[in-house]
């Protein structure tokens, strides 16, 4: 048998303060959205914590994000993290074990009912929705005795190894696909993938222009260039050692640095007042948020005036530009600019990569986005986080350049092998969503099937 409860019944607000000392290391935790659990953030200095009241957390209590509690962030805090601090955003309690078993408890945070609980008690406006504690804690839940409680818990246990079984097999599934879409890249740039056509092509009677006579094409291009005064004249990047020269190439093909081939590389700036300088519409002023691998995403784009955008000319975006995110955690995120997009400004997260031969850029977007470019990258950061990425070092990144023929014929196979991973990727997303769909299922069976019954 059981019996209805308000949550207030058996969890308990515990507010175990204390004023942060400089000289004292202190655990910081986190707690993830999704079901992903208490997690240990960092552990830091006292002198380096800016919030000096702060709560600590003990092993076994309930704890719950105040903000994301509708989105799944709250969980049993494990033994690791017994003693650890929180601000007041996380919201700690002490379970009633003589009316809650703290596992039967845990697995009932994970289904639907427990979820739209939180939903239900959070207020505010669409981004910023806090929990309201009063409504949360005044929910009625069917409690079962707790015998039947580890009862359910065994029976759940049971029934969700297949269910785990399966995410198991989904996640290994991503991490193939993720790998061998690295691997083809890989292979792209190294001309792995255009073996057979090379020597189909060698058989033909027209003759190929090989990467050194494009090299020579694009030098000669640029120096005429900067005489017209259309491009400002950069300073000569040092010649390529045989030391720096990571793989062999095939014949026909170059090594060069990105900056040889480029008549534009750089950041932009953020205009004076930040973003009290956007307005409602005006010029798209692209962030890092914008740039994928797949694609500039302009949803959510910020505005800058045209008179700004005037003032910050030698950054205006041009179409079939690239852009690289350059700072932060989407560092190496790269994308080609559409062919029907008019005009665009930067910020200092965001670099422009403009090769002198449009289509050369095409093949130099699989090049950035491959292990090979986004391992440079790691290599070149800078600053104490390492997450920056200088003009001269990216100017002086080695490329493989084949000739321009045979890029076209890269970029044709590696789009055609994406789109048959995209697919895959689907059926992948979809397993998954069935995988989710099956655990709710289990937790729905295990949990409120058990309950009606007991309520009948």
């Amino acid at each position: 048998m059981g019996k209805e409860f308000r949550i207030k019944d058996f969890l308990i607000r515990i507010k175990d303060q204390i004023i942060i000392e400089d000289d004292t290391t202190y655990k910081r935790v986190t707690v993830s959205g999704n079901h992903k659990g208490v997690k240990l953030r960092d552990e830091v200095i006292g002198a380096l914590i800016g919030t000096k009241k702060q709560f600590v957390i003990k092993a076994k209590d309930f704890i719950l994000s105040k903000i994301d509690a509708r989105n799944g962030a709250f969980g049993i805090i494990p033994d690791e993290l017994d003693g650890a601090i929180i601000t007041g955003n996380f919201w700690t309690y002490s379970v009633d074990t003589d009316l809650i078993d703290t596992e039967w408890f845990f697995y009932f945070t994970h289904s639907y009912n427990f979820i739209q609980i939180c939903i239900e008690s959070s207020t505010g406006s669409t981004h910023r929705k806090y929990l309201d504690e009063k409504v949360f804690l005044n929910h009625k839940i069917f409690v079962p005795e707790i015998k039947e409680q580890k009862q359910m818990v065994k029976r759940y246990k049971s029934s969700s190894k297949i269910s785990k079984k399966l995410s198991l097999e989904i996640s290994s599934q991503k991490e193939y696909l993720f790998q061998l879409k690295q691997s083809i890249l890989q292979e792209a740039i190294q001309g792995k993938l255009t073996e057979e056509w090379r020597t189909a092509r060698q058989a033909q009677e027209s003759p190929l222009e090989e990467a050194s006579e494009l090299l020579k094409r694009i030098k000669a291009e640029k120096a005429q260039l900067v005489k017209e005064k259309k491009i400002r004249k950069e300073k000569a990047l040092p010649p390529i050692s045989d030391e720096e020269i990571p793989f062999d190439l095939p014949e026909g093909w170059v090594w060069t640095k990105l900056g040889d081939i480029c008549t534009k590389t750089g950041s932009g700036s953020t205009p004076r007042g930040g973003k009290s300088a956007y307005i409602e519409a005006g010029i798209p002023f692209i962030r890092s948020q914008n740039v994928y691998d797949g694609g500039l995403r302009l949803s959510g784009v910020a505005y800058i005036p045209m008179a700004t955008h005037k003032k910050m000319k030698g950054t205006k975006v041009q179409a079939e530009d690239l852009l690289l995110n350059i700072t932060g955690g989407s560092i190496g995120r790269c994308c080609i600019v559409p062919k029907d997009f008019k005009t665009g400004n930067i910020n200092q997260h965001v670099a422009i990569i403009r090769t002198l031969i449009k289509s050369n850029g095409y093949f130099i977007h699989k090049v950035v986005c491959s292990p090979y470019f986004q391992n440079m990258i790691y290599e070149a950061q800078t600053g104490a986080g390492r997450e920056g990425l200088p003009k001269n070092k990216m100017d002086n990144i080695l490329i493989a350049l084949p000739p321009l023929e045979e890029q076209q014929e890269i970029v044709k196979k590696v789009e055609v092998l994406m789109e048959h991973c995209e697919e895959l990727e689907k059926e992948v997303a979809e397993s998954e969503a069935n995988a989710q769909m099956l655990m709710q299922a289990v937790l729905k069976e295990a949990f409120e099937g058990e309950i009606k019954k007991e309520m009948v």
